[in-house]
C-alpha cells in the first residue's frame, strides 16, 4: 500500500547540499531528506581535495574571483562568482561550527597566516586556500553533517528512496506551475510513495555516470537534472563534462580517484619511461586545469597506445605522504602499490557535471517552489570548466542562500491540497530486466567513445541517433511496467546524455571541458548553451 507524506520541506538528495540546506532551516519546519539508497551513497563522501575559500590575510576575494574565472575559460558569469567567493568564509566557517574536522595548521607554510586551519594548493589557484581534512574531506564533511542532522527531530532521515518525477500544478492539469512535490519509490515495499510539500529541493548531484569511465559513485545519473527538465526547467551548459585526469587504473580497483592535491603538492606525471610530459603541453605542466592535463594525458596514451600513464610522488619524504594522504596511501597499498616507493598508474575518468539545472543566486529554478544546489545546478560558477574545489564550497554557499529564501517565504506559501497518488494499475511486472542492463552498457559505452575528451562532429550525430533509439525503447519499457531503481536511472540517464549531445552540437567552437576536432578555435563572444523545454513558460 503506498504511503502519503507531508512536509514542509523536501530535499531530494543526502549529500553535502541537501544536508546543509536541511541544517540551516528552522527546527519548526518538519523537512525530508531523501537518499535513493544508503545516506553515503553520494559523490560528497567521497571528495579527496577540500573546499575553496578565502581563508588567510595572504589571499583575497580578487584573487579566488580571477582564478576562477581564468579556470571557467571565459565563461563564468561574474555575478555568481563573486557571490560564491564573498560568502566562502562564512560558509567555511559554518562547516567549523557544526565541527567539521579539518586539519589543523602544524607546519605554519609561508602565506597561512591569520588562520588556524591547513591549507593547500591545488591546480589552477594562484594562492594556498583549500581547507581540507588530510585527504578524505567529503568524508569527514558527510559524517559531521550527518550527525548533526540526526540530532535534529524535525529532519527526517529516509533511505532507499528513489525519486521518480516532481508533481506540478501543470503536469495536475491546473492554470499554476509550482512544483507541489515528488512521487518517490520505497525500494524496501516497491510501492511508489507520494511526497507533499510546500518547497522542493533538487540535491542529486551531476550525471557522471553517463559515462562508462568514472570516478563517481553508482547513484550519480543526473535524476534531478532530468526530472527538473520534465517538470519545464531550463538546462545550461551540459556539454562541460569535466574528466578528472587522474583515477586509479587497476582492475579491481573502481572508481578511485587520485586527489589533486598530491599534484599540488609536488606530484608529477610520467609516461611508463619516466620521462615527463607535462611540460610540453602547459607551462603549468602538473599544477595546469583538470581539462588541459586530461586532454594532455589522453594524447600521449593514444600517441603511444599505452593503457595508462603514471603519477609519481614517491621523491617526497615517506612520512610527508602517509601524513597528507593517509587514504591514497592505504588504499594504493591494498593494490601492492606503495606510493612512497612507486609511481600510481592512472587515467582520466568522468568526475564532474558543469552544467544543470539553471538557478539565481537563491537556487531558484525555472519553476516556483522548485530550488536546484549543487552539481545538480547551474549557477554560471563553473563556466567552461570547473576550478579545484570550487564545487563543495558551491555546495554550501548556495544550500544557505536557498534556505534562507525559503524561510523569507514561509508566510506566503500554504500546503499544498491533497495529491493523487501514483496510478499503477496499468502496468505489469517485468521479465526483460536484461533490456534494461544491455541499453545501460550500450548508453555509457558510446557516451564514452562519441562524447567523450575529444568529440566531432561525425562523433557528436552518431551518439544523438543512438539514444533518441534507445529513448524510444525506454519510453515504452517505462509506460509498460513497474518502476525499479535500474529503469528510472536509466530513464533520467539517458534523458541527461540526449541533453549533452544537443548541447555539445549547438557549441561550435572548442573551449575549456568542451574539445572538438571540427572547431578546434575559439569563439570571439562566447555565451552559455541554454536548452529550453517544450512548452516552457518564463517565470
Amino acid at each position: 500500500m503506498s504511503q502519503h507524506y507531508q512536509h514542509d520541506v523536501l530535499v531530494i538528495g543526502s549529500g553535502g547540499a541537501g544536508l546543509s540546506l536541511a541544517l540551516n532551516l528552522p527546527a519548526h519546519l518538519r523537512v525530508a531528506v531523501l537518499s535513493k539508497g544508503d545516506l553515503a551513497g553520494g559523490s560528497t563522501y567521497w571528495a579527496q581535495g577540500g573546499v575553496a575559500g578565502v581563508l588567510d590575510d595572504g589571499d583575497d576575494i580578487e584573487s579566488h574571483v580571477q582564478d576562477t574565472l581564468t579556470a571557467g575559460a571565459g565563461l563564468c558569469r561574474e555575478d555568481a562568482v563573486r557571490f560564491t567567493v564573498e560568502h566562502s568564509r562564512e560558509a567555511i566557517q559554518w562547516l567549523i561550527d557544526q565541527g567539521v574536522p579539518f586539519t589543523p595548521d602544524e607546519e605554519h607554510h609561508e602565506g597561512d597566516r591569520g588562520f588556524a586551519f591547513h591549507l593547500t594548493r591545488e591546480g589552477g589557484h594562484s594562492h594556498r586556500r583549500i581547507i581540507h581534512a588530510a585527504d578524505a574531506t567529503g568524508t569527514a564533511i558527510f559524517n559531521t553533517l550527518l550527525a548533526r542532522a540526526r540530532q535534529c527531530p524535525n529532519i527526517e532521515l529516509l533511505e532507499q528512496r528513489v525519486a521518480v518525477d516532481l508533481i506540478t500544478e501543470r503536469k495536475l492539469g491546473g492554470k499554476g506551475r509550482r512544483c507541489l512535490g515528488a512521487y518517490v519509490l520505497n525500494r524496501t515495499t516497491g510501492e511508489v510513495d507520494t511526497f507533499c510539500a510546500r518547497f522542493v529541493v533538487l540535491a542529486t548531484g551531476g550525471a557522471a555516470k553517463v559515462y562508462l569511465y568514472t570516478s563517481n559513485p553508482d547513484g550519480t545519473c543526473g535524476d534531478g537534472i532530468a526530472m527538473a527538465w520534465r517538470a519545464g526547467c531550463r538546462v545550461g551548459n551540459l556539454e562541460f563534462n569535466q574528466f578528472h585526469p587522474t583515477c586509479l587504473y587497476h582492475p579491481q580497483a573502481k572508481n578511485f580517484l587520485i586527489t589533486e592535491a598530491l599534484r599540488g603538492e609536488g606530484g608529477l606525471l610520467k609516461l611508463p619511461n619516466g620521462e615527463r610530459f607535462m611540460e610540453r603541453f602547459d607551462p603549468r605542466a602538473e599544477l595546469a586545469p583538470r581539462d588541459i592535463v586530461a586532454r594532455a594525458i589522453d594524447h600521449e596514451m593514444k600517441r603511444l597506445g599505452i593503457d595508462c600513464v603514471y603519477l609519481d610522488i614517491s621523491h617526497k619524504p615517506t612520512e610527508f605522504i602517509k601524513n597528507h594522504f593517509p587514504t591514497v596511501y592505504e588504499r594504493c597499498l591494498q593494490y601492492g602499490i606503495d606510493i612512497t616507493r612507486q609511481p600510481i598508474p592512472v587515467v582520466p575518468a568522468a568526475h564532474y557535471t558543469c552544467g544543470g539545472v539553471v538557478v539565481d543566486s537563491r537556487g531558484h529554478s525555472d519553476v516556483p517552489g522548485l530550488y536546484a544546489i549543487g552539481e545538480t545546478s547551474f549557477t554560471g560558477l563553473h563556466g567552461a570548466n570547473r576550478l579545484a574545489s570550487n564545487s563543495l564550497l558551491e555546495c554550501f554557499v548556495y544550500a544557505r542562500s536557498a534556505a534562507a529564501d525559503i524561510v523569507s517565504q514561509l508566510d506566503r506559501v500554504a500546503m499544498p491540497q491533497q495529491l493523487p497518488t501514483w496510478d499503477a494499475s496499468q502496468v505489469t511486472d517485468s521479465d526483460e530486466d536484461v533490456i534494461i542492463a544491455h541499453n545501460w552498457d550500450e548508453l555509457r559505452r558510446f557516451m564514452w567513445d562519441y562524447v567523450g575528451i575529444v568529440r566531432t562532429n561525425k562523433r557528436l550525430q552518431r551518439a544523438q541517433h543512438r539514444v533518441r533509439l534507445l529513448l524510444s525503447e525506454i519510453d515504452e519499457f517505462y509506460s509498460n511496467y513497474k518502476v525499479s531503481r535500474d529503469l528510472i536511472e536509466l530513464r533520467n540517464l539517458a534523458q541527461v546524455a540526449d541533453l549533452m549531445i544537443q548541447s555539445a552540437m549547438l557549441r561550435k567552437e572548442s573551449r575549456g571541458l568542451h574539445f572538438t576536432l571540427d572547431y578546434p578555435g575559439q569563439l570571439a563572444k562566447p555565451g552559455d548553451t541554454i536548452l529550453v523545454p517544450p512548452g516552457y513558460l518564463p517565470s
